[in-house]
């Protein structure tokens, strides 16, 4: 099973929206293994957009992400980092995404998702310790997934 990282922006908290991001990562079978809240700090925010940080709009980015808590998930399912970003939606707003069905800014667009498997590890390993991940089984899995889909992840 893949594991991926969500963070619920600070945009997405004060609008109330947690519960519904929340309830549409569940609605797909998605399994959340470890959540919580957390302001984030200079560091932190530096080393998850390090990609970005010498850009003119990081230091409004960081000011934006750190004006208010953040919700922090970490979910695990079957090609849980794609299925993720495709919920996720882009920033275009697609229709029946997340973004789409409740963002209007490219910016402050409710949520991250980690892009890749190799990502999902880093970035999960940088909000979460192993003792707040959890493992369990999801006894509905097994009226969702075939055994032939249990070994694409």
């Amino acid at each position: 099973m893949e594991k991926t990282l969500v963070l619920v922006k600070p945009d997405a908290v004060q609008r109330g929206l947690v519960g519904e991001i929340i309830s549409r990562f569940e609605k797909k079978s998605i399994k959340i293994v470890g959540c919580k809240m957390m302001k984030l700090k200079e560091a932190v925010l530096r080393e998850h957009y390090a990609h970005v940080v010498d850009e003119s709009f990081f230091e409004e980015l960081s000011q934006f992400m750190s004006s208010s808590p953040v919700f922090v998930l970490c979910l695990e399912g079957i090609d849980a980092v794609n299925i993720v970003r495709k919920l996720s939606g882009t920033d275009n707003f697609q229709l029946g995404t997340i973004r789409g069905d409740f963002s209007v800014s490219s910016q402050k667009n409710l949520i991250h998702s980690s892009d890749s498997i190799t990502t999902a590890k880093r970035e999960i390993s940088r909000f979460f310790s192993s003792a707040e991940l959890f493992d369990y089984d999801k006894t509905e899995w097994k009226h969702i997934y075939a055994e032939v889909d249990k070994h694409k992840s």
